[in-house]
């Protein structure tokens, strides 16, 4: 795989001076190469460090952009790959670099500026790690500081997300308002039922991995016993599901009326709420609680390359029926192949697969 990769970026660089006579490559191209140091490292459990510039106000010229290539084709190893975004920032591909190489790279490239001019800001992402680091307009006088660890779910990380179609987001806003016309009164009338039979809150939050691994609350009509996540790990041992993920077909801590709600898919309705305010999509993959997402191995973690929806592919053909290893392929198949026809069937398959009670819930 690693000689693959290196195969790749050779061709495209190669095409790329012979095209543009340029060494970055574009958006598209860059974020393909991206895709594929991810998966080489997933297969041998190196490293990859990405090295995000972004040129100073005053530097955004074309003359500009050129002087940089320059310095990277005389910095930059073979192995290396460059390319430019869509909002001009530049990327540059590190395999096998920890970030402290990155960083070496980052001050290296910093110093071609003169005293007292306005640096790059400079920002370094590495993969697999679930953080990165942050430093603003290197300077020879700063260049032995370590840049101070950042939020995690910064926007950095976002890197190796798709943008959400717009047609996406539309199809979104307008399915969840026409749907939480419709299903209001089914959802006040289940948590009055809720509410009614069971102590503890009619709703139930909980934290959830969504697009890129941002945090976020999902929605839920509570159909278990107040507490029920404290539960979780004693049952651990009984999960239908292999994997991180938890499911059983009789959990116990399930409520009577919990039951039904779940094998209706009732209780997943108020999460139009989230797909209206963006947290998730009408089709996704499946968001997992926050705990067995990050259980997840690496390559299974890049269905969170993609917003988390209500159904996806397993949600309406293989519920219960598959392992995890093969749901997670599943979502990855999903995730390479959005389109508007694709969603649509997702969407019509789904009511008659919740009618079928098909699998654990």
């Amino acid at each position: 795989m690693k000689n693959i990769a290196r195969s790749f970026h050779s061709r495209v660089l190669a095409k790329s001076r012979t095209a543009h006579s340029s060494l970055m490559l574009s958006d598209i191209d860059i974020r393909f190469a991206s895709d594929c140091e991810r998966m080489r490292v997933d297969r041998n459990g190196s490293v990859l460090s990405v090295l995000l510039i972004t040129l100073a106000s005053e530097h955004q010229e074309e003359k500009d952009v050129a002087l940089l290539e320059r310095v990277l084709e005389g910095r930059l190893r073979v192995t290396d790959t460059a390319g430019q975004l869509n909002d001009n920032r530049i990327v540059v591909l590190l395999p096998d670099t920890s970030a402290e190489g990155a960083w070496k790279v980052a001050t290296d490239i910093s110093e071609v500026y003169p005293p007292g001019a306005e640096r790059p800001e400079c920002e370094v992402i590495t993969y697999p790690e679930n953080s990165h680091r942050r430093g603003k307009n290197l300077n020879r006088d700063a260049q032995d500081e370590v840049p101070e660890f950042e939020d995690p779910h910064g926007a950095s990380q976002f890197f190796f997300t798709a943008a959400t179609p717009l047609w996406k987001r539309f199809l979104d806003i307008f399915g969840s308002l026409v749907g939480l016309v419709v299903v209001a009164p089914i959802i006040g009338l289940s948590a009055v039922a809720v509410k009614l039979t069971s102590p503890g809150a009619a709703f139930f939050c909980q934290e959830r991995e969504g697009l890129g691994g941002k945090l976020f609350w999902i929605w839920k009509l509570r159909t278990m016993v107040d507490g029920a996540d404290e539960l979780k790990e004693q049952y651990r041992e009984f999960s239908q599901q292999d994997g991180p993920a938890f499911k059983m077909v009789k959990d116990p801590r399930t409520t009577r009326l919990g039951k039904f709600l779940r094998l209706t898919s009732i209780d997943e309705l108020p999460q139009l709420w989230n797909v209206l305010k963006g947290d998730m999509s009408l089709v996704g993959p499946r968001p997992l609680p926050t705990d067995e997402s990050q259980a997840c191995l690496n390559w299974q973690r890049r269905r969170l390359s993609v917003a988390p929806g209500m159904t996806c592919t397993w949600q309406v053909f293989a519920r219960g029926d598959v392992t995890f290893e093969e749901w997670a392929r599943m979502d990855l198949r999903y995730a390479e192949r959005v389109s508007l026809w694709n969603d649509l069937k997702l969407i019509f398959l789904t009511l008659p697969s919740m009618l079928l009670q098909k699998g654990m819930r």
